[in-house]
C-alpha cells in the first residue's frame, strides 16, 4: 500500500512539474529573443525496426537522429510567443532548435573529450565564458553572433585551429536543453545565470583566440584539442 501511495504521489508531482519543453522555448524565445523552432525528435519506442533512438526524418542514416529542424525548416524560427506555444503544446516533447547567427546567439563546438578539456583550460587561463551546451558527444560554448565574413577573417590569420571545432554561425542551428536527441540528453554544462534577462556571451574571437592557445599549450607541442 505504501509503495502505491509513493508512486501516486510521484506522478502527481511529475504532473505539477508542467511541460519542460515549453516552458524553455518560452524563455528562449519570448524571454531572450533567441529564435526557436521544434526538432523533428525520435522514433517512438517500439517503432517498426528501431528501439526509440532513431530519427524520425525521413532519412535512414541521418547523421544527428532527432537533432535537427525537418517540418518546419529552419527559415521558420521565431521569437513570436504564440507561434511557440502552438508547436510544443502539439509536440510538448520535440527537440528545442536555435538557429544560430542573425541577431541570434553562434556557437563553437568541439568533441565532448575536447570540450572538457578546453573548459578546464580556459578556466585557469582566466577567460571569461558564457553558457555552454552539452550532449554525450559534443560541447558549444555560445558566442556572440559573428557574419561569415568575420569568421572567415578571423580564422584566416590563424597558423593552425584545434581539428575538433566545428562552428554554428548564419544559416546553422545548435539544439538548446533541454531536449533529447539520438545521442542522449541536452544539457547545460554551463547554465545562463538565473533572470529575465539574456545570457551574456562572449566575443567568437576572444573564445577562438583562447582556444588555438590552450590547444597548442601541450608540453610536446602537438594538440590538447584535437579529438
Amino acid at each position: 500500500m505504501r509503495e502505491i501511495l509513493g508512486r501516486r504521489r510521484r506522478l502527481r508531482f511529475r504532473r505539477k512539474r508542467g511541460p519542460v519543453q515549453l516552458d524553455a522555448a518560452l524563455t528562449y524565445a519570448a524571454g531572450w529573443q533567441w529564435p526557436v523552432l521544434p526538432g523533428v525528435g525520435l522514433k517512438a519506442a517500439g517503432s517498426r525496426g528501431d528501439r526509440g533512438r532513431g530519427c524520425a526524418c525521413p532519412d535512414p542514416e541521418c547523421v544527428v537522429p532527432g537533432a535537427h529542424p525537418f517540418d518546419p525548416g529552419i527559415l521558420a524560427a521565431t521569437t513570436d510567443e504564440r507561434m511557440v506555444r502552438w508547436w510544443w503544446t502539439n509536440r510538448p516533447t520535440a527537440p528545442i532548435v536555435l538557429a544560430t547567427g542573425g541577431r541570434a546567439p553562434c556557437a563553437v563546438s568541439l568533441s565532448a573529450v575536447a570540450g572538457a578539456r578546453a573548459l578546464s583550460a580556459l578556466d585557469r587561463m582566466g577567460t571569461r565564458l558564457g553558457p555552454v551546451v552539452a550532449t554525450p558527444t559534443r560541447w558549444s560554448l555560445l558566442v556572440a553572433p559573428y557574419t561569415l565574413e568575420r569568421l572567415g577573417e578571423l580564422l584566416f590569420v590563424k597558423d593552425c585551429v584545434p581539428s575538433s571545432l566545428r562552428f554554428h554561425g548564419e544559416g546553422g542551428y545548435l539544439v538548446l536543453p533541454p531536449s533529447q536527441a539520438g545521442t542522449g540528453q541536452v544539457r547545460w554544462e554551463r547554465a545562463p545565470l538565473p533572470g529575465s534577462a539574456a545570457p551574456w556571451l562572449p566575443d567568437v574571437e576572444a573564445v577562438v583566440d583562447a582556444l588555438v592557445e590552450a590547444s597548442t599549450s601541450a608540453p610536446d607541442g602537438g594538440s590538447r584539442l584535437a579529438y
